[in-house]
């Protein structure tokens, strides 16, 4: 099976090299002038080339196929299974084996980058020259992950000398659920930006006329920006639930790699409905989607070069100076490109008011970059001060908090001041009515946080966290109101109720009220940030039977116990917990060693809420004392970021969703109303 596979990785690289040289030959033919007479048709041989990345895809599958079996049927001849598997892991966890170290994550690239490829090949007839170019591009990346794979990280390495009986484990930190679906999750976000990146510079290539290009990118980028944001929050909720540290988000330099992609996609996806619309920022959108590809080679170099230090990132490797000469390739190719089309990207209206949607997407895509920059700036400036100084300077999550804080309230505000605002122009009495609810909204909730008796000014954290609430009021007041006006123009007409009639209205315009369901989740995700301001915390040991107060929590150390299992170890704490006297639930944190590996983990055991996390973690035992000691931490309003996740993923759905143009016509026809008899009219389903 270690042949099969690299005969695999072979072919496809062969297979790879032809659909970029024939397609974009083809290409080049197909710009020449008509008359011209080939031994081979252009359109011939872009149909080879078309095929061949087809094939590719096949080669590919076989390859990741070939190494999935390696794990499964204990080959330890390989070397990589033999470092990242045992005879005693658990299925699901030989399967993730596959994106568990460099070689095999670098598989999983491409394969995931192949699929991408395969379904664009063979939706070739939506635009058959776009998509050529886009093809051949694609094929330009694939070519590049392939010549890795073969040459300079082969995933069927052979061991030499004699083959160990077993092999090493799975990092524990990995031996996790979500680990299963997390990181390819991450991934389809990431590879997934090579999509709208070959579009966009394809269409740049050939002048591509109007916006069609724009339209079909989106989808893609959408699509792609979904997988992120759940990558995302699927690697900040493991990190809450393993790392027992009671956070769930350090601005490792591992975790910023994957959030600046996504604020630069979320700027593109944002500016380019001005583009669509009123034939606007060209260039920056083109810019917004290069950096966003070069964002993602930037963030898998980062794991794997060994740039940064991170509980994320592989050993340190020589992997790095192949992605830096690629991400300058691809610079420079995008510049060139630029240079020599930037008059095909001409603007075709100017912003007409600041009181407009084009206005607020434009301070929107400001307020990310800043945040993109400020990242940015925060990762890589430890690898700088040690190249210019001769020692590394380490910037902390205090950096980070002070910049991007602020940065993230205003651009909540303009989640909910954008939906309120019109294209073009609004006039002020139409923007002073639609702020009215808003700010009674926002205003009611500070008067209520007021009523507490708290006094946030008098901490920074806190102002910050009861900012972050009136203005998140603010934002669910803007979006319920802009369904409820909806709803109940359809009501009217149809005589339904509001929630049907808001069903109705969503269906009909399902793009723009998917991005108003999405904002809602921003605003809900938020809500549970602003809860760390207000975190308790505490450490001690506790014996049999001790007792510990956190917060309306009383702890209760039952008893201590060991247990073993095939792969693992375990000890464990049983903690009943009371509130008012009432035992409401045991937890059992446990502390696991794995003998392949012999390393340990932390598994928490948390009792959440609404209200609160009762996070908890046993830390082992004092060596001087033999007692064990426990950690617990009260983090308020945590459950909120998870549903605030559910609701943006539930956004992007509906947002891709087809309108159903005469769900709303069909149903009042069906169940005319009082509105509808007096002329109403339905709302229009054109708008974002």
């Amino acid at each position: 099976m270690p042949a099969f596979g690299s005969y695999a990785l072979l072919l496809a690289l062969a297979l790879s090299s032809y659909t970029l040289l024939a397609g974009s030959l083809a290409l080049r033919q197909l710009a020449t002038p008509a008359g011209r007479r080939y031994r081979v048709a252009p359109e011939r041989l872009a149909e080879t080339a078309r095929r061949a990345g087809i094939g590719s895809f096949v080669a590919v599958t076989g390859a990741a196929f070939a190494l999935v079996w390696a794990a499964f049927g204990n080959d330890f001849s390989v070397s990589y299974i033999l470092h990242h598997s045992n005879r005693d892991l658990p299925g699901p966890y030989k399967f993730a084996a596959l994106w568990s170290g460099q070689e095999g994550s670098l598989l999983l690239w491409a394969w995931l980058l192949a699929a991408y490829g395969l379904v664009l090949r063979l939706r070739h007839r939506t635009d058959v020259k776009l998509f050529a170019y886009a093809s051949t591009i694609l094929a330009a990346i694939q070519l590049f992950f392939l010549l890795l794979l073969n040459f300079v990280a082969p995933p069927f390495a052979l061991v030499g000398g004699t083959v160990p009986a077993d092999g090493f484990g799975l990092n524990p930190l990995l031996q996790y659920p979500e680990m299963v679906i997390h990181p390819p999750m991450l991934y389809l976000g990431y590879v997934g930006f090579s999509v709208p990146f070959a579009f966009a510079l394809g269409a740049l290539m050939m002048r591509y006329p109007g916006e069609k290009w724009i339209r079909i990118t989106r989808r893609w980028t959408m699509v792609t920006w979904g997988f992120l944001t759940f990558g995302i929050f699927l690697g900040a909720h493991w990190a809450y639930s393993v790392l027992g540290w009671g956070g769930y988000w350090g601005w490792d330099p591992v975790e910023n790699a994957s959030l600046m992609p996504w604020l630069t996609g979320t700027a593109f996806l944002h500016s380019v409905m001005m583009q669509e619309k009123r034939g606007m920022m060209k260039k920056w959108n083109v810019w917004l989607i290069f950096a966003t590809f070069l964002l993602t080679l930037l963030g898998t170099d980062l794991t794997r070069s060994g740039l940064v230090s991170s509980v994320h990132a592989f050993a340190q490797s020589s992997i790095g100076g192949w992605f830096h000469g690629f991400m300058l390739l691809t610079f420079l190719v995008c510049a060139v490109t630029f240079a020599r089309q930037r008059g095909h990207l001409a603007a075709e209206h100017q912003i007409e008011s600041l009181a407009s949607r084009e206005s607020s997407f434009l301070f929107n895509n400001i307020i990310l970059l800043a945040a993109c920059f400020t990242v940015l700036w925060g990762t890589l400036f430890p690898i700088l001060s040690e190249y210019v100084q001769g020692n590394r300077v380490t910037v902390g999550a205090p950096f980070y908090n002070r910049v991007a804080v602020p940065i993230g309230i205003f651009l909540m505000l303009l989640t909910g001041v954008g939906p309120l605002l019109a294209w073009r122009t609004g006039s002020l009495r139409s923007v002073r009515r639609n702020l009215v609810r808003p700010l009674l909204g926002a205003a009611l909730t500070a008067a209520l946080l007021l009523a507490t008796g708290e006094r946030p000014w008098s901490d920074t954290g806190s102002f910050y966290a009861y900012t972050v609430w009136v203005f998140a009021m603010f934002v669910v007041t803007a979006i319920a109101s802009e369904f409820t006006r909806g709803a109940q123009v359809i009501s009217k007409q149809t005589g339904r109720g509001l929630m049907r009639s808001a069903l109705l209205l969503t269906s009909r315009n399902t793009r723009r009220y998917g991005g108003y369901i999405i904002h809602l989740g921003v605003a809900i995700i938020f809500i549970g940030f602003a809860g760390s301001a207000f975190n308790q915390s505490q450490e001690r040991e506790l014996g049999y039977h001790d007792r510990m107060e956190v917060g309306p929590y009383t702890l209760v150390a039952e008893s201590f116990t060991e247990d073993s299992r095939p792969n693992y170890d375990a000890e464990y704490a049983l903690l009943d917990v009371y509130r008012q006297g009432k035992l409401i639930t045991t937890l059992t944190p446990a502390k696991r060693f794995y003998p392949a590996s012999q390393q340990t983990e932390t598994i928490v055991a948390n009792h959440s809420t609404l209200a609160a996390d009762l996070y908890t973690v046993y830390a082992g035992k004092n060596p001087d004392t033999g007692q064990p000691i426990i950690k617990v931490f009260l983090n308020p309003l945590v459950a909120w970021i998870w549903i605030g996740v559910l609701l943006v993923v539930a956004g992007t759905g509906v947002a891709l969703a087809p309108n159903r143009t005469g769900a709303l016509a069909a149903e009042a026809k069906r169940s005319p109303g009082k509105g509808h008899a007096h002329g109403e009219l339905l709302p229009a389903g054109g708008g974002d």
